[in-house]
């Protein structure tokens, strides 16, 4: 089977779930082979072998951690060039698609980001991308070099498969031009028991129509109901209700979870360009008339702040 380079993205080995997402993908186009940069992979050997890395190459060398994109972009190249990969996939996370643009440069292929499937056909890879603010819906192709995707978390459900990951070292020297862009400190987040918004399963949303930093707390308690992380349009986060980390948007994070409950969210298009690829949108709007209803596959047509409360009380006692 045709070879599959996945690019591992973790924190001290600790993989994260859209890496095990592109290894269950891979394992549908061919055999996939992980690439672990960094510290902490005895930490991660298991977790990639259980998803189906038939084999990891594996550069733990720290000084890949202490620079931005640059050295990884390097490793994917001298291993494109050394092994002759059928396809290299990258997570489409700030980190990923930047790792993305340069290998890209690096060895003249074409890029595709922010996939949300990826089949073959047509003589090789093809990928679904949602274009001009969710409008469109196109499949495109690489059709220069090895191709490179860049697909979007939560496109595919991480399946696990068991195994056992060969394990081959590998040995980078870092050029100066790599270099040039260094991190200096490492700050750890102070994370509450809420999944990470790119990577939730389940996302609930507040607009500008919860009127208040407070009553953000509406929302709050919707999705702590339901395990969900938690999102805000960018008039919320513009107003200071909400942090802009949580901003989802074309100017924000796009998330594509399983179920997406937008409360008091018009529907603008930069707001959907960041969340239209959600398997099921639920939107919650007193303006019957609001674009985000055209996108939803279920809606109510009510006040949040009586619709909101009332839906958080029946998820509890359902679950209880």
């Amino acid at each position: 089977m045709a070879e599959i380079l996945v690019l591992v993205e973790h924190v001290d080995g600790n993989v994260k779930k859209v890496t095990l997402e592109l290894l269950t993908k891979a394992r549908q186009l061919g055999e996939p082979s992980a690439v672990f940069a960094g510290s902490g992979f005895e930490n991660a050997k298991a977790k990639l072998a259980e998803y189906g890395a038939a084999k990891v190459y594996v550069a733990d060398d720290p000084e890949l951690e202490q620079y931005v994109a640059a050295p990884k972009a390097e490793l994917l190249a001298q291993l494109v060039a050394e092994k002759s990969p059928a396809l290299v996939l990258v997570p489409a996370t700030i980190d990923g698609k930047e790792v993305g643009a340069r290998l890209a440069v690096k060895t003249g292929s074409g890029l595709i980001t922010d996939a949300v499937d990826l089949v073959t056909g047509d003589g090789g890879f093809v990928a679904e991308q949602s274009i001009f603010g969710g409008s469109t819906v196109v499949h495109s192709k690489v059709t220069k070099g090895t191709p490179i995707v860049a697909m979007r978390p939560n496109s595919t459900a991480p399946e696990a498969s068991g195994g056992e990951a060969a394990e081959e070292k590998v040995s980078i020297t870092i050029s100066d031009g790599a270099k040039k862009a260094a991190i200096k400190d490492r700050v750890i987040e102070q994370k509450g028991g809420r999944p990470e918004l790119t990577e939730a399963s389940i996302v609930v949303s507040g607009g500008r129509g919860v009127g208040s930093a407070d009553n953000m707390k509406l929302v709050e308690d919707l999705a702590d109901a339901l395990g969900a992380a938690v999102g805000a349009s960018r008039a919320v986060t513009d107003a200071g209700w909400y942090p802009h980390q949580n901003q989802v948007g074309q100017t924000g994070k796009t998330v594509s979870p399983q179920l997406y409950v937008a409360v008091g969210i018009s529907g603008a298009i930069q707001h959907r360009a960041g969340m239209q690829t959600s398997k099921t949108i639920v939107a919650v709007n007193k303006d019957a008339e609001a674009p985000i209803f055209e996108l939803a596959d279920f809606g109510v047509v009510g006040d949040l702040f009586q619709v909101v409360p009332q839906l958080t009380e029946q998820v509890k006692s359902r679950k209880g």
